[in-house]
Order: C-alpha cells, then sequence, then structure tokens
C-alpha cells in the first residue's frame, strides 16, 4: 500500500485530505508543522510522496523539500500551495519537487496527481531488460540501477529528472516537444501547465551542463521544444 506524508498546518483541510486518501486505500502520515514532517521523514523509510504545504509558520514547505532531497532522491514530492503566483510554482520545483498544485483543489484533482506520481516512481523502480544502459558520451544512464553519471561520476536526479532525461536520451538527436515530455512523463491525464516542463528541464541542465545557460547536451530545439545532444560536433 503506497503512502504519503502529508504536511498541512491547517487542521480541517489536513484532515479532509487524510481521510479521502485512506478511502484509496493509501497510507497517510500527517505532520502540522515543518519540524514534525521532518521527524516522521526520518522515522519512516517507506514514504513514496510528501505532499508539502508551502506557507507554513517556522520550517515552510519549500524548506522541508530541500531537506529531504537531500537524503532522498527518490521519493516524489508534490507541493500545496494557495497562491496562484508563478513563483511559488517555479521555487518549488527548483527545490526538488516533482509537482505542484494550487488551493482550491479537488480531492479528485489531487488524486489523479497522486497516481499519476505513483506509475512514474514504478516505472523508474523497474528494470528494462531490452536496454539496460543508455550511452551518450559522456554520459551513461543505467535504467537497472536508476542512476546517470557523467565521466563515471553519479548525478544524483529526481525521478521526474529521469524519466525526462531517460526519454530524451532514447530519443537521441529528435526533437521532441513540450507536450510529448508532458504525455510521457507527467502522463496524457496530467491538468497542470507546460512550465512545469520547462522548469525541469532547466533544473536538469543544472546538474549536467558546465554552462547551463548555453548547453551543450540538453538542448532547446527552437518552436518544438527539447533535443538531446543535437549538435554532433560537441
Amino acid at each position: 500500500m503506497p503512502s504519503i506524508l502529508l504536511l498541512e498546518d491547517e487542521m480541517s483541510i489536513r484532515s479532509f485530505i487524510s481521510l479521502n486518501l485512506k478511502k484509496a486505500n493509501l497510507t497517510v502520515y500527517e505532520a502540522e508543522t515543518g519540524e514534525a514532517a521532518l521527524d516522521i521523514f526520518q522515522k519512516h523509510k517507506d514514504i513514496d510522496i510528501a505532499l508539502l504545504d508551502v506557507m507554513l509558520p517556522g520550517i515552510d514547505g519549500f524548506e522541508v523539500c530541500k531537506e529531504i532531497r537531500k537524503h532522498d532522491k527518490r521519493m516524489g514530492i508534490i507541493m500545496l500551495t494557495a497562491k496562484a503566483q508563478e513563483d511559488d510554482k517555479v521555487n518549488g520545483l527548483d527545490t526538488g519537487a516533482d509537482d505542484y498544485i494550487t488551493k482550491p483543489f479537488s480531492i479528485r484533482e489531487l488524486e489523479a496527481r497522486i497516481g499519476s506520481l505513483l506509475r512514474r516512481l514504478k516505472a523508474v523502480k523497474r528494470s528494462v531488460p531490452e536496454q539496460q544502459v543508455i550511452s551518450t558520451p559522456p554520459f551513461s544512464l543505467d535504467i537497472k540501477k536508476n542512476t546517470l553519471s557523467k565521466n563515471n561520476q553519479i548525478i544524483n536526479l529526481t525521478p521526474t529528472e529521469f524519466d525526462l532525461i531517460k526519454y530524451l536520451m532514447e530519443n537521441e538527436n529528435q526533437p521532441i516537444s513540450r507536450d510529448q515530455l508532458l504525455d510521457q512523463v507527467w502522463g496524457k491525464t496530467f491538468v497542470g501547465d507546460l512550465k512545469i516542463v520547462d522548469v525541469n528541464i532547466r533544473r536538469i541542465r543544472k546538474k549536467i551542463e558546465e554552462c547551463p545557460s548555453e548547453p551543450k547536451f540538453l538542448k532547446t530545439y527552437w518552436g518544438v521544444g527539447y533535443i538531446w545532444k543535437y549538435d554532433k560536433k560537441l
């Protein structure tokens, strides 16, 4: 049974979400504060997804996300925010979140986001016998071990980053649209916007490129989307 860490300081909202997620056969660990959420994270190593409210007294959701990512690159993270401002969405993704959802949201939408992320997490864990390793020097993507290395140095990726780079590397030198990436990684039922693709691409570039503003490997294909290692001279 998948397990969820739910960080929400308003008890009525937290109870409502928790009740519905339990009805959906999910185990729920509830936290009212960022400090409590990190304590639960340390005690329970079976957590699949963290739902983190952004606006909190004390340690906020962004800081909790950063702390989780220091110790766990594979846990799914969805940010919950009452603000619709673009900065909050981008900030949440930049700190290592896989997705965001803006309040007020329907429980059905939240369950759909959780379901989509759980499917991605399972896909990352599942080995692919046809092609265990994708190699495009200086990078090597080990699908069985779920690792990316550059010049034999491991680069830590979140589940979403791993799925994105895997799909791009599988389609080396082919331009891939944002819609294709959204469908492939987030699923055709995803109800968010395309910016989530761009933010994750920017985050990956910071990890793999020497100069993220002038990428050599994960390049923008203007008018379409992105392409992996398009320039064969590099």
